[in-house]
């Protein structure tokens, strides 16, 4: 049975078995990723150790640990499942888009996702031990740098999660450039307005240092210039269709 030849209840029932197999490899994977979840512990841990400011890392309540061992869990099963989870998405799309869409949809996602990762690891070898070792120097006479675990995870997490968002730039140019919401001459006109907003963007997931809104402001930049060259690509693939 083709795309055009299915009801919206046969849709739906496809949409349904794609999500079903995605949340069971989404828990499968969860599972399997709670037996290496000290190790997870340890792999995020590592740039507190590696400051010059001394950083203790305490767990405040009985159940602490344990939840934020599942919750990184989850959070990896997320992440080890997303070749699944593409393989579902491209099933259920590629029916009924036109050849050419067929043959950049699963490049397309699986850029994101290399966009997403290299983000989330320049947060973690580059912004994140500056942004540690800036908030513990900020420590005063007679008080200790004792952070709770749970709130250090959410820190180290929400600044990687971040940066992997904010690295996505070239995939949201091609996503927009190619249905013609933007075009190369929009994204230079706007050039200063953009460099103003990657700033500002970059100031929200960094500490509120100079030296750390530099490091995240300088590829931000690089990344829009890339952009302006995606959707140069994007406008010359899609115009003569």
């Amino acid at each position: 049975m083709t795309s055009q030849d299915m009801s919206i209840v046969d849709h739906l029932e496809e949409l349904r078995w794609r999500i079903l197999k995605s949340l069971g490899s989404i828990v499968l994977m969860s599972i399997l990723t709670f037996n290496f979840a000290n190790d997870l512990v340890d792999l995020l841990i590592q740039p507190a150790m590696q400051i010059n400011s001394d950083l203790n890392l305490q767990v405040l309540t009985i159940q602490g640990m344990f939840l934020l061992k599942w919750n990184l869990a989850i959070i990896g099963g997320i992440i080890f499942s997303i070749p699944v989870i593409t393989v579902q998405i491209w099933k259920f799309l590629s029916p009924g888009l036109y050849d050419r869409e067929r043959k950049i949809l699963l490049p397309l996602i699986l850029t994101a996702f290399l966009c997403f990762i290299l983000g989330g690891i320049f947060a973690y070898k580059v912004i994140l031990p500056f942004s540690l070792d800036f908030f513990a120097s900020m420590i005063t006479a007679d008080i200790q740098n004792n952070f709770s675990i749970n709130y250090y995870f959410s820190f180290v997490l929400s600044l990687m999660i971040g940066a992997g968002l904010l690295f996505e730039l070239p995939v949201a140019s091609f996503l927009f450039s190619s249905i013609g919401l933007v075009d190369p001459k929009f994204l230079k006109t706007y050039r200063r307005e953009a460099i103003a907003g990657t700033v500002i963007l970059s100031a929200i997931i960094t500490p509120p240092d100079p030296i750390s809104l530099i490091i995240m402001s300088i590829p931000m930049l690089i990344l829009f210039e890339i952009s302006i060259l995606v959707s140069w690509f994007a406008n010359k693939l899609f115009q003569n269709q």
